[in-house]
């Protein structure tokens, strides 16, 4: 699987693009026909207080194409509730599949 991130507003480090990259590395254990997967990480306004940290990831799945997008106070939370997220959508997206 193909993975492209993209940081915008800031220079990302290596160590949260590591964790985002296996956080979405073990989707396809959820469903196969994953074949790529794009990632987004923004900052919205630079307040202290504010869940400013913006992630949103698009993966294209065969025939279609399966978006999240989250914004909580850190990068690693809202790519945890995003991959959660994306998980619900191949879930019930695989059920589908079956019951044709």
């Amino acid at each position: 699987m193909n993975i492209k991130m993209h940081s915008i507003r800031f220079d990302a480090d290596q160590k949260l693009i590591s964790f985002i990259d296996t956080k979405v590395k073990k989707l396809p254990t959820v469903y196969d026909d994953i074949l790529g997967a794009e990632v987004f990480l923004r900052l919205d306004k630079d307040t202290a207080e504010r869940e400013n940290k913006l992630v949103e990831i698009k993966l294209d799945v065969k025939g279609q194409t399966v978006f999240a997008k989250k914004q909580c106070k850190t990068f690693e939370e809202a790519t945890d509730l995003s991959i959660d997220a994306l998980k619900k959508q191949l879930v019930k997206r695989k059920s589908k599949i079956r019951k044709k």
